[in-house]
């Protein structure tokens, strides 16, 4: 992500739309595209705390500042604004601060447009603040594209993902016209700078471009005239021997049904080992769900996502749980910044899900005392603990250690 400041923040909420879009680094690792910072577009009504330009969308960040910080925020696009149960008042009378935002997101829209701008979809962000934990919204209005939040990396990011929808990306050349197009006084990056943020090259743009050949289909033959007539006494004649075929032999047909239509279970085969599914998660917050160094790491850095996962399978005839985690980080360094940290003894971890309640018969009821493996992939890291379903359970054990290291190739999603 590269950011252009063009002006001041319009709102103090600014700061920290531009501390959270700064997190992400420059080039295309976490997210890419292009923030212009406190711009105000041709014929906006208001200066933008941020428009974002990506390869697959347009978002017009506004922010609104609050009274005073917030555990719940009520925030329909249509009606008033509740903090934390009470009303939101302003000077001007406006209950719902959602208007500006669209007013600003429609001059946006109307300017690429005017200017034949790339027909990107233009989607709105209500960045509020100081702070607010909770926010309400009607799913019309998230169905609408509009994000109200408070800005952190993590749902700044989300709400990205969610908005940039575009079948076909932008292309470099064409974000660099879109980048003048919505701020004229300013140097948009060069074509060069701008693939580095992720948007293609044209002619990669326009390969990416399916096409199909549509087969030339002949014309059907014509049918003689008895045809209907023979047709429709073989059908009568199948008829018939149907329902004799089904009287005689309903019940067996049946039984075969029932007993056909009963679900296989799924396993996942690694090394020859057969793992059975029990459960899965993701989550955007990954430091809930650690303890120890590792919490406290994930607490001071950025992690985009947890996926949680666990298995069951048998070793000499004794069942064993499993269980994978897998923290998506916005780079390998800090990929590998974490392994350090959980690969060292005692340091902590991420919690199973059988800590959440999810737990199954015949699994174990913690992951205690877990043989643990940890391993890296560019900028994901995944962790694998096994423990014994029953009985106590040695970290140094070497048939769990062993199963360990195969679990680190399970997958994180079920």
């Amino acid at each position: 992500m590269r950011l252009i400041r063009l002006g001041a923040e319009p709102t103090q909420i600014g700061v920290d739309v531009r501390a959270a879009l700064s997190t992400w680094g420059t080039g295309d690792s976490v997210l890419g595209g292009v923030a212009m910072l406190g711009v105000t577009p041709p014929d906006c009504p208001r200066t933008l705390d941020a428009v974002i330009v990506l390869p697959r969308g347009v978002l017009v960040v506004v922010g609104v500042d609050l009274p005073d910080p917030a555990m719940r925020l009520e925030a329909p696009l249509a009606g008033q604004w509740r903090i934390d149960g009470w009303p939101l008042t302003r000077p001007d009378g406006a209950t719902s601060p959602a208007a500006e935002a669209l007013a600003a997101t429609t001059a946006v829209a109307r300017r690429i447009q005017d200017m034949r701008g790339e027909p990107l979809p233009v989607t709105t962000v209500v960045a509020v603040g100081p702070y607010v934990a909770h926010v309400v919204q009607p799913t019309g209005d998230l169905n609408r594209g509009v994000r109200v939040l408070h800005p952190k990396p993590t749902t700044l990011l989300a709400a990205a993902r969610e908005l940039a929808t575009s079948d076909r990306p932008c292309s470099a050349e064409h974000a660099a016209k879109l980048l003048a197009v919505l701020a004229p006084t300013g140097i948009p990056p060069d074509t060069r700078q701008l693939r580095a943020e992720g948007f293609p090259d044209a002619a990669a743009d326009l390969a990416s471009a399916s096409t199909m050949l549509l087969p030339k289909v002949p014309p059907a033959p014509r049918r003689p005239r008895w045809l209907p007539y023979a047709a429709a006494g073989v059908v009568a004649v199948l008829l018939v021997v149907g329902l004799v075929v089904t009287l005689t032999s309903g019940g067996e047909s049946a039984a075969t049904q029932s007993a056909s239509s009963t679900p296989q279970p799924t396993t996942v085969v690694v090394d020859g080992r057969n793992f059975t599914p029990k459960g899965a998660d993701r989550s955007e917050d990954c430091a809930k769900h650690a303890f120890g160094d590792v919490q406290v790491w994930l607490s001071g850095h950025m992690c985009m996502q947890l996926r949680r996962a666990q298995y069951e399978t048998v070793v000499d005839g004794r069942k064993v749980g499993v269980a994978v985690s897998e923290l998506n980080l916005p780079d390998a360094a800090r990929a590998g910044e974490l392994r350090q940290v959980a690969s060292a003894a005692g340091s902590g971890g991420v919690t199973a899900l059988v800590k959440d309640g999810r737990t199954w018969p015949g699994g174990p009821v913690s992951f205690d005392r877990s043989a643990i493996r940890t391993a890296t992939k560019t900028n994901q890291v995944r962790i694998a603990q096994v423990v014994w379903a029953e009985g106590e359970s040695d970290p140094a054990d070497p048939a769990l250690t062993a199963l360990a290291d195969q679990a680190l190739r399970l997958p994180s999603t079920q």
